[in-house]
């Protein structure tokens, strides 16, 4: 068995190749994770969760790698986070008002996206197509930019009268998801919504909504190399560690021939990778 990396475990990066290229972050190194594919590796929790954001250790992680007082305390954490339309940075009780005009008071980005299903979603126009990819989705199309997360959140609750916005994770990783014609969803759903959207615009006024048009549908590739028939999770705070020929990666979960894990629920922990 040789060790590659150990470190506080991030999101792996990814970048939009064909097909798409994966990076596993540990403390403040990173190796590439396609070339690994076929191979047995093994992850191993080592024990120790420290906060993503200060670096404190903690027992417990909160919201993806947080400790308790970042996550009591921080902007990004708040619930308008999950919910933008709640977003109350107008009010004045934004909890970290530099961190709103970075990340919130910018243009964002409503989109439809196919990955165990047709959904939508928002995303910070900078975050194309990365949040695609974290997502699973195996097409997507930008129908709507807006120039702040409430008003994509606003866009949103809209048009999920209509199409979900959740992903089913299991479906999603069995491979299973057939090809949709994104662009004619997009017009039954502006179709549909017209009023609402009307509405939208006198709210916020006509250069702050607006419906893109002439965008082309992105395909995105996975490396995989078997999907699994049954889907089974692995939890490190259960199983410290785990091992299994890597079959692939899709979304942010590495795929074993023994279950999945999703490396993003792990941020913060410290892990060390192996290849057997």
């Amino acid at each position: 068995m040789t060790e590659l990396l150990q470190g506080q475990l991030h999101k792996m990066r990814t970048r939009l190749d064909n097909p798409v290229s994966y990076s596993m972050v540990l403390g403040e190194e990173t190796i590439s994770l396609n070339p690994l594919i076929g191979n047995r590796i093994k992850l191993s929790y080592l024990g120790k969760i420290s906060c993503v954001h200060c670096g404190r250790d903690t027992n417990k992680g909160f919201n993806q790698g947080y400790c308790y007082p970042c996550f009591q305390k921080l902007a990004q954490c708040d619930t308008c986070v999950m919910s933008p339309e709640k977003c109350h940075y107008d009010a004045g009780t934004c909890r970290e008002p530099v961190w709103g005009d970075e990340f919130c008071m910018q243009d964002h980005i409503v989109y439809l996206a196919n990955s165990s299903g047709l959904k939508v979603g928002i995303t910070r126009a900078s975050q194309v197509p990365t949040r695609w990819i974290d997502q699973g989705a195996i097409q997507a199309l930008p129908i709507m930019r807006v120039r702040s997360r409430k008003q994509s959140g606003f866009a949103e609750v809209i048009f999920k009268q209509h199409v979900t916005d959740r992903t089913n994770w299991r479906n999603m990783l069995k491979g299973e998801t057939e090809v949709i014609d994104l662009e004619i969803e997009k017009q039954k759903l502006l179709n549909v919504c017209e009023k609402e959207l009307k509405d939208l615009e006198q709210q916020f006024g006509l250069h702050a909504i607006s419906v893109l048009n002439g965008v082309n549908a992105v395909s995105i590739n996975y490396p995989v190399d078997t999907y699994p028939v049954k889907v089974s999770s692995f939890n490190f705070d259960k199983e410290p560690d785990i091992e299994g020929k890597l079959s692939g990666i899709k979304g942010q979960y590495l795929i074993l021939d023994t279950g999945v894990i999703n490396l993003r629920r792990f941020s913060g922990y410290h892990v060390s990778l192996a290849k057997i």
